[in-house]
């Protein structure tokens, strides 16, 4: 309102006064919603970060050395749990139908005695004595390890064999 405007109509300086102590403040017209914007991506990228971190933490499975579950004190962080190390030469013995026994050892350090591994299931096509397997299951309280899954490991420099013509 205007000094003459106010006065004119009789307003007197209260009308002036009021309208002088107001100050007018310049603000962005989107301020607001571009930080409430910027706000809600934050939390959705921290959300989806400890969504990924909580499903990786889940599924990633480490094993154990056969000497390091043989050792007194082995306390494995769940019921199931892996085991790698290399199938004993002379150990593996078929029971009946799928039922396979073998022993595990370990590939860097020495055991008193390897692990028997106790399998009911198809052995992959790369098992075979002295390779490298890694079994998941339970350790029975005999000290036995009942495997629900044996994963044969290979060389990685696996080359297969070729038959050419020109060398029958």
């Amino acid at each position: 309102m205007s000094r003459r405007i106010a006065q004119g109509w009789g307003c007197g300086k209260s009308a002036l006064m009021s309208e002088t102590l107001k100050p007018k403040r310049i603000k962005p017209p989107h301020r607001n919603r571009r930080l409430a914007a910027i706000a809600g991506f934050g939390i959705l990228i921290v959300g989806g970060v400890a969504l990924i971190a909580s499903a990786l933490g889940d599924n990633t499975q480490f094993f154990y050395n056969p000497s390091d579950v043989v050792a007194e004190g082995f306390v494995p962080g769940s019921d199931t749990f892996r085991i790698g190390g290399k199938v004993v030469e002379g150990s593996v013995t078929r029971k009946g139908g799928l039922l396979t026994e073998f022993s595990v050892a370990d590939f860097e350090r020495d055991m008193p005695s390897p692990i028997m591994v106790l399998h009911d299931g198809v052995l992959p096509d790369l098992f075979r004595e002295g390779q490298g397997v890694v079994v998941t299951g339970q350790l029975a309280p005999d000290g036995n390890f009942i495997a629900s899954e044996v994963l044969a490991k290979h060389d990685e420099n696996y080359q297969p064999k070729i038959n050419y013509q020109d060398e029958k």
